[in-house]
């Protein structure tokens, strides 16, 4: 790791604070846990002059239940915070089983739902040290002319690694977002490019505010994921699935993917899914056109591929016979 550079911390009490100080420092970045952008600030990847600590907007910290029976949870909700909620771990156990599975618990104390949405992309050609980076010439992503993952491509095949988006995503997530020209909203899915060098689609200034999530009810719902190390590590594939169930048939699946792709992945076509009885091979056969996995970690894309797959035939089993 590199020492820290200098840069100054600005700390808003409230968002419209925290709007107004980006617009007044030409080079700053949002914080709130930091579990991600300290370590890239570490290694060099990136070096702000200014950080606004938006840790203490209370604004964006509660987790309140809508009068339609929905949730609003506020973007510095804390990961922690947000699995142990006891409406959410009750209608939205996707959500719940997904912050559980974030880094460690001491990371899951700091780090926020806001951040693990907005999460860099990663690369194992992008997320090193300045002499590696140096070494390879940079790379598309940060300083560099190629993208070493797919050298004859025109863009950054980093992925997308955030736990949450998917299991938010299943529930038809919409986020809320400030910035110099006031609060907009969009329907989560739509926040991502498919680049892994430019993935959000926030304007320079913006900050995600908050997550709207409508009812859970009747919905069975579960996230899982592999990963190199159980205890910390992001996910080599990822999947949240939410779906109902009638007699032997499904009435309704929803299924999107993290790790796979410089975005999450909501996947199509399940529609023939609801014709007969519920056929966990009909599922699957769906993941080979619409995840992607390229060869930006150091597991071979094929294998992540079949790890999806296998991930989400156990998932869905284990969702449908549920009682």
């Amino acid at each position: 790791m590199e020492y820290l550079p200098d840069f100054k911390v600005v700390r808003p009490a409230t968002v419209q604070q925290a709007v107004a100080a980006y617009a007044a420092h030409a080079d700053a970045r949002y914080i709130a846990g930091g579990t991600d952008l300290m370590v890239n600030v570490r290694r060099g990847i990136v070096a702000p002059q200014t950080l606004i600590d938006i840790g203490g907007v209370a604004e964006i910290t509660a987790i309140d239940a809508q009068q339609n029976g929905g949730v609003r949870i506020g973007a510095g909700v804390t990961l922690n915070e947000l699995a142990a909620h006891g409406l959410i771990a009750k209608e939205y156990p996707a959500i719940a089983e997904a912050a559980r599975q974030v880094a460690a618990p001491t990371h899951r104390q700091v780090a926020t739902v806001g951040g693990n949405l907005c999460l860099d992309t990663r690369c194992l050609y992008y997320n090193q040290s300045e002499w590696w980076r140096v070494s390879n010439n940079y790379c598309l992503k940060n300083k560099g002319e190629v993208c070493h993952v797919a050298p004859s491509g025109s863009r950054c095949f980093a992925a997308f690694s955030g736990d949450l988006a998917p299991a938010l995503m299943v529930f038809d997530a919409e986020v809320e977002i400030s910035g110099p020209n006031g609060v907009r909203s969009l329907p989560l899915s739509e926040m991502y490019n498919d680049d892994g060098a430019a993935h959000l689609k926030l304007e320079k200034g913006e900050m995600l505010t908050a997550v709207i999530i409508k009812s859970g009810d009747g919905w069975r719902s579960g996230y899982a994921k592999a990963r190199v190390r159980g205890s910390i590590d992001f996910p080599l594939a990822g999947v949240a699935i939410a779906l109902k169930r009638q007699g032997d048939r499904l009435s309704d699946i929803r299924v999107a993917f993290t790790g796979t792709n410089s975005y999450p992945v909501m996947l199509r076509k399940t529609e023939g899914l609801l014709q007969g009885p519920f056929d966990v091979d009909a599922l699957t056969a769906l993941l080979p056109k619409q995840i992607t996995p390229m060869p930006s970690t150091f597991y071979p894309p094929g294998y992540r591929r079949k790890v999806a797959a296998n991930l989400t035939r156990a998932l869905a089993r284990r969702l449908f016979e549920e009682s």
